[in-house]
């Protein structure tokens, strides 16, 4: 049993079932809260309730509420006015519709809440709407009050207890216009195929995993603050220039999202290089030192054939030029170092 203080007490009405539930809530915050202070000294900064017309500090008990009309009229509204509104839904959380709860966009979602079953003689009936909405796997859809405003509920299973996410009125969600390029853009399936790709090796994650490192930093700042300790350095930024080539960065991610997992670089096939890389992949391997320098001798030694051909060709007779031009084209294509240096004897 959740040992939280309820923020509303009610009913939940199910046709002609009613469900007297709590209503606590379902989610807490972990963020870090901060003082405002006065630089100089460090004194607290403090926000005081003054009335405009007897300029003085109020209590809180004599602080109620007002609705301020067009013309700046000020029309108090008591808690009283409230409770007797004409609605159903003023302590009652009334089930209105059943769908799938993929009907729900997710945009919609607002806070959530837990509905604890208030009493003995609740039990049943909430067991049973429980059961009934895991057999169906549908979601209930309700309306309810809350804060001074009717609210739209989505109720579903979680473990053994039923949930409440507050929903926005469909008119409170903003069209996405705008939000989209507005430009023309072409995305080529060779991207896409790396965009699966590194989707796929990123993989997916154990949510409760997941942790706030910022909020871990700031206490460490705070604790070494406290401790007249050195602050901790912070890392040294990423030097990421502007990314001018997609399927790059595409393919590095890949490569470093591997890499985070201690795959090797080069499994997975079927991730295709860039045009540019395929050229120099297609180009003679390079194995060693004393490779490379007979390379280079050969392709001076080629070059050289070929001028002394076209030269010889040039001076002697018209059959020979062709012989020669030929040969020169077939001497700087593929010819050994041993053969080179005969031609280039003979002449």
């Amino acid at each position: 049993m959740l040992h939280v203080r309820s923020i509303w007490n009610g009913a939940i009405s199910f046709g002609l079932v009613s469900i007297p539930i709590k209503l606590v809530n379902a989610t807490e915050s972990h963020s870090i809260s901060f003082r405002q202070i006065h630089t100089e000294d460090g004194g607290r900064i403090r926000y005081r309730k003054v009335c405009e017309l007897e300029d003085r500090e109020v209590t809180q008990q004599e602080i109620g509420k007002g609705y301020e009309d067009a013309d700046g009229t000020i029309i108090p509204i008591t808690d009283e006015d409230l409770s007797s509104l004409p609605i159903p839904t003023a302590k009652t959380i009334e089930i209105v519709a059943f769908v799938p709860g993929d009907r729900i966009d997710p945009l919609q979602m607002d806070a959530a809440y837990y509905l604890q079953a208030s009493g003995a003689p609740a039990a049943k009936p909430y067991t049973l709407l429980r059961e009934a909405l895991k057999r169906s796997n549908k979601v209930a859809i309700a309306k309810f009050a809350l804060r001074g405003r009717e609210r739209l509920g989505m109720l579903r299973v979680v473990s053994d207890a039923i949930a409440m996410h507050g929903l926005l009125w469909p008119d409170e969600v903003r069209a996405p216009e705008g939000v989209a390029p507005d430009t023309n853009v072409t995305v080529r399936d060779k991207e896409l195929d790396l965009a699966d790709a590194l989707m796929d090796t990123l993989g997916e994650v154990d949510l409760g995993d997941l942790h706030d490192e910022y909020r871990e930093a700031v206490e460490e700042v705070i604790a070494a603050k406290a401790a007249g300790e050195a602050l901790p350095q912070a890392p040294e930024p990423a030097t990421g220039g502007k990314v001018l080539d997609l399927m790059a960065a595409l393919e590095d991610s890949v490569r470093a999202a591997r890499e985070s997992r201690g795959e090797e670089a080069g499994e997975h096939a079927e991730v295709k290089s860039l045009p540019q890389r395929k050229t120099a992949r297609a180009a003679p391997k390079q194995t060693g030192g004393k490779k490379s320098a007979s390379t280079a001798k050969k392709t001076a030694a080629k070059k050289t054939t070929a001028s002394a051909k076209k030269s010889t060709a040039k001076s002697g007779q018209g059959t020979k030029k062709t012989a020669s031009k030929s040969t020169a084209k077939s001497t700087a294509k593929k010819t050994p170092a041993k053969k080179s240096a005969s031609r280039k004897h003979s002449a």
